[in-house]
């Protein structure tokens, strides 16, 4: 990424949307079960990007979250926000892999609704700040037009360690 959030510096390749989840897994390290975003719908450079996860009964977390009453747990929710950011990041970092993402923050969360089996989770991530390989960026995360959930995250990008 560059040094600032500056508009008026060219973006790096191009990407197809939507990104499928074969894209995804070429950019972030996660994998099932903990691989939380299945699609990218929009991403503005610099700027924002829009994902989306379909929350099924199938998710292992509802086996013990709560029986009978299956709620997605809230640090998932915000997990999911913050692999949306790190998509959004990943798309503007040279060889994204030789590179990983550490969430350092998060501030401000608030959950606003439960997230159940079958709901489609919409997650708006946009950057409030970007310097060198430090961030800060706001997610929400809506069912529908329902805001379920909200916070500040901060990241910092650093080169993935070389395998022996």
């Amino acid at each position: 990424m560059s040094e600032t959030t500056d508009a008026t510096a060219p973006p790096r390749a191009a990407h197809a949307l939507p990104l499928d989840i074969n894209a995804i897994e070429r950019l972030l390290p996660h994998r099932y079960p903990f691989l939380l975003v299945d699609r990218v719908a929009t991403h503005q450079p610099r700027r924002r990007i829009t994902a989306i996860k379909n929350v099924t009964a199938n998710e292992p977390f509802f086996a013990g979250h709560f029986p009978g009453h299956p709620i997605m747990p809230g640090v998932l929710v915000l997990e999911a926000l913050a692999q949306a950011g790190a998509l959004m990041i990943m798309l503007e970092v040279e060889d994204p892999a030789r590179h990983l993402i550490f969430f350092t923050g998060i501030d401000q969360a608030r959950f606003r609704r439960p997230v159940v089996p079958g709901d489609q989770l919409r997650l708006e991530v946009e950057v409030l700040a970007w310097r060198s390989s430090h961030g800060r960026m706001s997610g929400r995360a809506y069912v529908e037009d329902r805001l379920a959930a909200e916070a500040v995250l901060s990241c910092h990008v650093v080169q993935r360690p070389e395998k022996e």
